[in-house]
């Protein structure tokens, strides 16, 4: 899956690696959704950097069409809010 951080470019990421990705996303859900703050930048922190760890990175001057796309770490909590689905940031 092509998944774009915003600002940051796009990775290719393996469907393998999209059940640790869930339960950061879940953790992150939670956590917006008690309005913790403190937590919600730690786990945001930690979702994109896995991302950035367990993904391959593409050429900048690749045009792939992003099927997630995420937030920057510098994202408010009502920033991420807006983008959320059902499911999080990120489906499934």
């Amino acid at each position: 899956m092509i998944v774009r951080i915003m600002g940051e470019g796009q990775v290719k990421v393996a469907d393998s690696h999209f059940i640790e990705l869930n339960k950061l996303d879940d953790e992150l859900l939670e956590e917006m959704e008690g309005g913790d703050q403190e937590g919600f930048r730690r786990t945001l922190g930690a979702l994109l950097d896995a991302v950035r760890r367990l993904g391959e990175p593409l050429p900048d001057d690749a045009l792939e069409p992003s099927e997630l796309i995420l937030p920057p770490e510098s994202a408010s909590l009502d920033e991420v809010r807006e983008m959320l689905s059902d499911d999080g940031l990120i489906p499934g």
